[in-house]
């Protein structure tokens, strides 16, 4: 067999054919060499148009109709046709079978780089990550987003398309906060959701509507209705699943519109893990995707013509401005991820003295790739980067940590450097730009006041002086109490319960069909 019969393909041109010798070449190498565990995949070619309705529905292959929607898409397509942006390479989907959308521009190597980096680097990563595990459900999702379709497709007949569209307002407003952050009982089901969904609500119903029927509306009484931790308790607070809350408590709210409430909760719930891994995520699928094309290479599978070709998007891809560049806007996650991965093959093949003093665990065992596994399996990024960032990887980045405090001093102090004193004072602050429970506002419903009107009550934790911004508050806010239906106040504080700032919301009066 000559070398031009091993080659997976020639030139730019591809077909379907191509498309399937190229996925099972990446997949031998992924499995075999690798050791990769993937869902199976599913692989769709689209256009540029439909990459940018991709983009407007946040990625998903099936999702409800929402004006915001038709408006992203409107503003990217804009902004694409003027060249002002450019369009991801692919998209791919946490479910099972993972789903993987090709754009038909990208040349034959791009199809092989979008395969490995998709098809098999964030599938493995979506299927053995615990955090995805933990919060999402890969087999009923595509499922789930069909019943949300029609639910609120039916809904839109039965109760006019401006109340549902106000019920999704609110809903898309306060998404961020709905979901919760900590692991129930039990994982998540959605296929058992959608089952469920016809089943629940006369009995919701009625626990409320006793609840709400025997507490008086008129002004505060010198006596109280109920013990306030009885209350608290029966209301299930604190609470910091908003869109939770409403959906089990909100007085006068249709039951139509907490199944909407519960749609859009679930569907936040399932890109949480998202949010957290984006680092390792991305690395992950930008290290498979170099492991397999290099493969490839070395097999005489890829021209070095189609290499180069390669080797320029990925350099493309991992670039990290430096800190005084104009296009500097933080870490690249495909930068970090990435050399992080290779720094831990480093580490694992060929360590140094330093790396066996801070990572006595790893440091020469040899199995590169069951290391790697590992940590893909039990990290997410505030993790991953607290544990596995290296001193030598701190100085080829050249970090160091500005602290900027007006309370403590005037100007901005480089308070550490990649040297032996900065190097776990950087790598924990650097770790915790990654820290959900540090970069999130922490939002509870704290009380309601049953005694008198009815009011809502809310609390922000303020952290290190960051606090809410003013405009944005205001909104989200109006949202919340036009699902209540009587006033929300939030009240800003900080660690030690001093009040720096108060909010006041009214709900606004607007007509729903029952």
């Amino acid at each position: 067999m000559t070398a031009t019969d091993q080659l997976l393909f020639e030139g730019a041109d591809w077909d379907f054919r191509t498309l399937q010798r190229i996925c099972d070449a990446c997949e031998q190498i992924a499995r075999d060499e690798l050791g990769l565990d993937v869902y199976p995949n599913q692989i769709e070619v689209i256009t540029a148009e439909q990459m940018l309705d991709a983009y407007s529905s946040v990625g998903m292959p099936l999702f409800y109709k929402h004006w915001s929607f038709g408006k992203h898409f409107a503003f990217q397509e804009a902004s694409y046709r003027k060249g002002l942006m450019g369009l991801a390479y692919e998209i791919v989907i946490n479910s099972s079978p993972c789903i993987s959308y090709l754009m038909e521009e990208n040349t034959a190597t791009m199809q092989t780089l979008v395969i490995a980096h998709a098809a098999f680097g964030h599938n493995h990563f979506f299927k053995n990550n615990y955090l995805f595990k933990q919060w999402t459900d890969a087999d009923g999702i595509l499922d789930y987003l069909e019943f949300a379709k029609r639910y609120v497709a039916h809904c839109e007949e039965r109760h006019g398309r401006l109340a549902v569209e106000h019920t999704l307002d609110a809903a898309h407003a306060l998404m961020s906060h709905g979901i919760d952050r900590y692991p129930g009982k039990k994982s998540l089901d959605l296929r058992a959701e959608e089952k469920r969904a016809g089943r629940r609500r006369a009995h919701e119903e009625s626990a409320f509507n006793d609840l709400w029927r025997t507490v008086p509306t008129g002004p505060a009484k010198s006596g109280a209705v109920l013990d306030v931790e009885r209350r608290r308790q029966m209301l299930g607070l604190p609470q910091e699943n908003l869109l939770y809350f409403l959906e089990k408590t909100a007085p006068r709210l249709k039951p139509w519109q907490r199944e909407i409430l519960r749609i859009v909760r679930h569907i936040a719930q399932y890109f949480y893990p998202q949010s957290q891994t984006k680092v390792m995520n991305e690395g992950t699928a930008t290290y498979v995707h170099y492991r397999i094309i290099s493969r490839l290479h070395e097999q005489g599978r890829l021209t070095d013509g189609n290499f180069l070709e390669f080797l320029q998007s990925h350099t493309n891809v991992v670039f990290q401005p430096e800190f005084d560049d104009p296009r500097y806007s933080g870490f690249n996650p495909y930068a970090l991820g990435f050399a992080m991965m290779q720094d831990i093959e480093r580490i694992v093949a060929n360590p140094e003295a330093e790396d066996r003093d801070w990572f006595p665990d790893i440091a020469g065992t040899g199995d590169t790739m069951g290391v790697l596994r590992d940590i893909w399996a039990n990290y997410r990024d505030e993790s991953f980067i607290s544990q596995f960032m290296s001193p030598r990887l701190m100085r080829h980045f050249r970090m160091f940590h500005l602290h900027d405090d007006p309370g403590e001093r005037a100007g901005i102090l480089v308070d550490a450097i990649h040297d032996e004193r900065g190097y776990r004072r950087l790598r924990r602050e650097l770790a915790r730009q990654y820290d959900v429970g540090f970069i999130d506002p922490n939002i509870e419903v704290v009380d309601v006041d049953l005694a008198g009107d009815r009011r809502l009550m809310l609390r922000h934790t303020v952290v290190k002086g960051a606090q809410l911004t003013e405009a944005d508050t205001k909104r989200v806010l109006q949202h919340l109490a036009d699902l209540w239906t009587y006033d929300v106040s939030l009240v800003e504080a900080d660690a030690s319960g001093t009040v720096l700032k108060e909010y006041v919301a009214n709900p606004r009066k607007i007509a729903a069909v029952a």
